[in-house]
């Protein structure tokens, strides 16, 4: 949802004393059924994946109060899967921009427009891979390897103005070198997708619960409550924490919240997290968020 006056106010301060904006961040949407991101600085605009088309697209931007970018600089995708990537042909020739993801998840997503109309190809394409560092205009980037049941998926990490932004959804567990990329950023977005025990109980046919469950899967509010209350791996620093891709039929926005912040009360003061914790949508925007 939009911030409040007061957020945005106390945004606009620190902004003030700080200098020039770093990053300005706006979740348009984070779910099963979709997800997009826009980051933007004073000179670049890049959409991090691409789950809707134009129509829904632009009726979020409007949710946000907001215009939608006359030009975009690129649209970057984390893995295959439709609510990622449906939209991603529509938005790209929409901007006249390039699509930057994987070779492998480059091929997954021909197969699934071979089976569509032909208007629904890729114009352009940069290849990217995990662990190699790339640019586009101001922001310096970061792909890196997550652990999920797709082609070639990455997570991403932005750097602008000495400032970090990370997102990472879509993945079973944290490994060592997903936590690595998450230090030090003054933005985080993490996927916190379902509660084990409305999983267990929930709708699902039993093949898809394993695969939820699993290491490729998704990660657990459990598994993220372990990895903010855990001082040697989560430093602490960010400014915002929003926990995202929360399961519709398997975790509720209340469940998630306590057991975050349960998780983020046990760290001792030293390591006190001071940011604000919030919670993606799927239905309704959250942003922007300016640092």
């Amino acid at each position: 949802m939009p911030l409040s006056f007061a957020t945005l106010r106390a945004q606009r301060i620190a902004r003030a004393e700080r200098g020039r904006i770093s990053f300005r961040i706006s979740i348009l949407a984070s779910g099963s059924a979709g997800n997009s991101t826009l980051l933007e600085t004073e000179r670049t605009t890049l959409l991090i994946d691409a789950g809707y088309g134009r129509k829904e697209m632009w009726r979020r931007f409007e949710a946000l109060g907001r215009q939608r970018p006359e030009r975009v600089d690129g649209i970057l995708i984390s893995h295959e899967h439709s609510d990622h990537c449906s939209g991603l042909g529509q938005m790209q020739r929409e901007w006249d921009c390039p699509a930057y993801l994987t070779e492998p998840t480059h091929r997954e997503i021909l197969k699934m427009y071979a089976e569509g109309p032909p208007g629904k190809k890729l114009e352009r394409v940069e290849y990217i891979h995990a662990g190699a560092k790339f640019e586009i205009g101001d922001i310096e980037i970061i792909p890196f390897a997550i652990p999920h049941d797709a082609a070639d998926p990455v997570g991403y990490a932005f750097r602008s103005n000495g400032t970090k932004v990370a997102i990472v959804t879509d993945l079973g567990y944290l490994p060592e070198l997903v936590k690595q990329h998450l230090r030090e950023a003054d933005f985080l977005i993490l996927e916190s997708n379902h509660d084990l025990e409305m999983l267990k109980m929930g709708p699902y046919p039993w093949y898809i619960k394993q695969r939820v469950m699993s290491r490729t899967g998704h990660l657990s509010n459990s598994i993220v409550s372990e990895f903010l209350a855990d001082t040697e791996v989560f430093d602490g620093k960010p400014r915002h924490i929003v926990l995202a891709h929360l399961s519709e039929q398997n975790n509720n926005p209340d469940v998630a919240r306590i057991s975050a912040e349960e998780a983020l009360g046990r760290r001792p003061g030293e390591f006190g997290f001071r940011g604000t914790l919030h919670i993606a949508s799927q239905r309704t925007p959250l942003g922007p968020f300016e640092l």
